[in-house]
């Protein structure tokens, strides 16, 4: 039974780089992963903690949490904005908080460019805090010098391809040893 990781883009451009490589990541993914994609942050509402209860949690959230707790592993492709994660992002993740499968759940971070000077640190540092079980060897940046690329360009580029395939192998491999 393949193991199932639910991805997550924190960007909500049409045309987002890390759209783009999370597309490669479930066209590059090898047999026994199966991947999906959780693509309703923008439609999430603002997090109040006072509609985190069972009576008032909406159908939306209760819909994310359980996409969560059904996934045996998590990536997330995030960009940084003005040195920071993204507010529809963060957002999402303040909504995560209060799902009771979240702590311990593996999560990989993925990057398009090495650029990013901050925000890869918030979000693990948030992950911790979380009690995520970030999966270092599984995190990768393509390392480009732009973020204008497509999906077509990362799978027919076989260095980036190979960097792809090989994080996600590692990410199954780990799954198969220390998260079964």
């Amino acid at each position: 039974m393949p193991y199932r990781l639910l991805t997550f883009c924190g960007s909500l451009r049409t045309a987002s780089s890390n759209l783009a490589l999370l597309n490669a990541t479930e066209r590059l993914a090898p047999d026994g992963l199966l991947l999906s994609r959780y693509d309703r942050i923008g439609d999430l509402p603002h997090f109040v903690p006072d509609l985190d209860v069972t009576d008032s949690l909406p159908e939306i959230v209760a819909d994310l949490r359980e996409q969560v707790a059904r996934a045996d592993g998590l990536i997330f492709a995030v960009p940084e904005y003005m040195h920071a994660l993204p507010g529809s992002f963060k957002n999402a993740l303040d909504w995560m908080v209060g799902c009771q499968k979240f702590p311990g759940k593996p999560v990989a971070l993925a990057h398009v460019t090495s650029r990013h000077a901050f925000a890869p640190s918030q979000l693990e540092e948030i992950l911790r805090t979380m009690s995520a079980k970030i999966v270092h060897d599984a995190g990768f940046s393509l390392g480009l010098s732009s973020n204008a690329i497509t999906t077509e360009m990362i799978c027919a580029d076989e260095p980036l391809a190979a960097v792809v395939r090989e994080k996600l192998e590692l990410y199954r491999a780990w799954l198969e040893h220390d998260g079964g």
